[in-house]
Order: C-alpha cells, then sequence, then structure tokens
C-alpha cells in the first residue's frame, strides 16, 4: 500500500524558504529509500510570488528531484502561484499548467490513478481570478469544477472503483476568515458528503491543525506551512489509507 505525504504552502522565494525546502527534499529522499511506494501530494502556495521572474523554477527543481528519487509527486495551485498572494492574475493559470504539468490543456478537478487510490486535486482558485473578484486570497471552486468533480465521484469507473478517494485542494475550507476563505466551501461539502471520501487535504491557514470527521470524512488535514514561513506549525504527516488514522504522524523531515 504506497503511503502519502502531505506537503503545502513552501512559499520559495520568501526570505530563506528555498533553503529550507532544499534540505527538506534531501531529509525525504534520504529517510525514505523505498521512494516508489510514497505519492507526496502539495496542496497549493508553491511559491511565494509567481510575479517575480523564476519565480517557478526552484520549484519545479525540488519537485524534479524528487519525482528523479522515484516519488510520485501532485500539485495543485494556491493563491500564490497564479500572483502575489493578494492580486490574482488569470494569465498564470496556463503559465502554472505549462510549468507543473506540461500543458496548458489540463482540466480541474485533475485525476489521478496510483494502484488502488484515485486522487482528484482542485483549484480553489478557478474562479477568482475576474477584475472584479482578484483581490485578497479568497478562494472559489466555480460551479464548472464542482460538477466535474460531482461527475467523477458519481459516474466515472476508476474514482467508483478506487478502493480509496482523496481530494485534495489549497483553500482551507471549514475556517471562514475575512478575505481568507473559499466561498463555495457549502457546495463543495454537498458533493463530498453524498459520496465516499477517505481524505481531504488542504493549506492556506497555515494552522496545521486537523478537521477529521468534518463532512463525515476520516481524514481531514490542514498540512500548515511545510517550510514553517514565519514560524507556522510545519506538519510533515506521513499517512497510510489502509490503516486507522491514529497511526498517520508526523515524520519532521
Amino acid at each position: 500500500m504506497k503511503r502519502i505525504i502531505h506537503l503545502t504552502d513552501t512559499h520559495l522565494g520568501y526570505e530563506n524558504l528555498s533553503s529550507v525546502m532544499r534540505d527538506l527534499v534531501t531529509r525525504i529522499i534520504f529517510t525514505k529509500e523505498k521512494a516508489g511506494d510514497y505519492i507526496i501530494v502539495i496542496t497549493g502556495d508553491i511559491v511565494e510570488d509567481a510575479t517575480k521572474d523564476g519565480a517557478y523554477d526552484e520549484a519545479l527543481a525540488q519537485i524534479n528531484r524528487l519525482k528523479r528519487a522515484g516519488f510520485h509527486v501532485l500539485v495543485i495551485p494556491g493563491n500564490h502561484d497564479y500572483g502575489t498572494g493578494s492580486i490574482g492574475y488569470s494569465g498564470y493559470v496556463p503559465a502554472f499548467k505549462q510549468a507543473f504539468y506540461g500543458s496548458i490543456d489540463v482540466q480541474y478537478p485533475i485525476k489521478t490513478i496510483i494502484d488502488n487510490i484515485a486522487f482528484l486535486g482542485l483549484d480553489s482558485m478557478a474562479e477568482e481570478l475576474h477584475w472584479y473578484d482578484r483581490l485578497f486570497a479568497e478562494g472559489q471552486l466555480g460551479e464548472a469544477q464542482l460538477q466535474r468533480l460531482d461527475n467523477y465521484l458519481s459516474h466515472d469507473e476508476d474514482v467508483k472503483n478506487a478502493e480509496y478517494r482523496v481530494v485534495y485542494l489549497h483553500h482551507h475550507p471549514f475556517s471562514p476568515r475575512p478575505f481568507h476563505h473559499l466561498k463555495d466551501s457549502d457546495d463543495l461539502g454537498k458533493i463530498l458528503k453524498a459520496h465516499k471520501i477517505d481524505m481531504l487535504l488542504f493549506g492556506h491557514n497555515h494552522d496545521g491543525l486537523v478537521w477529521s470527521g468534518k463532512w463525515g470524512i476520516p481524514r481531514v488535514y490542514d498540512g500548515g506551512t511545510s517550510t514553517g514561513k514565519q514560524g507556522k506549525p510545519s506538519p510533515h504527516r506521513v499517512i497510510d489509507l489502509s490503516k486507522h488514522p491514529a497511526f498517520d504522524y508526523d515524520a519532521k523531515f
């Protein structure tokens, strides 16, 4: 059974966090000898400011180190990956897709099937980049993306036949901070509660808390900030879906 390592909010480009990330990746590589047994899920805010020249370069270098070592790596964008964090730009949507997926034609949710686990990655900035709402750090999935998510869970044979289903996104769906919240969290919750979801992963608030049981999902994890931005919690959770959640642990890479 493949295990999952949850990383998020690395904010590469902020102060010394690129160096912290390089050390983090080195520790993951050298402490997990059977890299192919692990899936690393990175839930957005990979970089601090996408508007800076070469902003994605260090992130891609570290992700490629993990891939070359044999790890499966899944990523989705956060608000900082499309702009400064408080101002988003639609032009960075294709730029992110090309950089991290190799194609601008990728559509969210991103479906990935690895062994008996179905992963569905959401873009929580999908409807937050219009001229009238691209300010601040809010998120919105949008009706079209939510409908595709429901279709995957209801009708896609790969997803339905998987033993486990994992949904991951950037914005925190349960903590409605002003100018920070996921606007259509209730709509997401209605869909997820109607299906068997084994784990929900996200970041954004840098709290690193456990919300398990929400929406009937046994594992619900806020990944904090994996590089410890501004001294915030940085859990590096390692998860085995075939075991009870009590066996999930912080590897402290």
